[in-house]
């Protein structure tokens, strides 16, 4: 887990380690949209909220954004 002591190094073996997982928990989220419609910001709120550790989220949450974009 990335804490305060984490260098540029670390974090990027981290986002290396997990990119592929943040992109397919961003597809998965994204998926759901028509299905839930107007309950979805909500319901992804949630997940990404019960997702750790909060590097993690956010790049689940920063590849989901780059896949609603495109």
């Amino acid at each position: 887990m990335i804490g305060a002591d984490d260098t540029p190094a670390t974090r990027a073996a981290f986002h290396r380690q997990h990119q592929a997982d943040a992109v397919a928990d961003a597809e998965r989220l994204l998926a759901r949209r028509d299905e839930l419609q107007g309950a979805w910001l909500s319901w992804v709120a949630a997940e990404l909220y019960r997702l750790s550790p909060a590097p993690y989220a956010a790049m689940v949450r920063r590849e989901l954004q780059r896949l609603n974009q495109g």
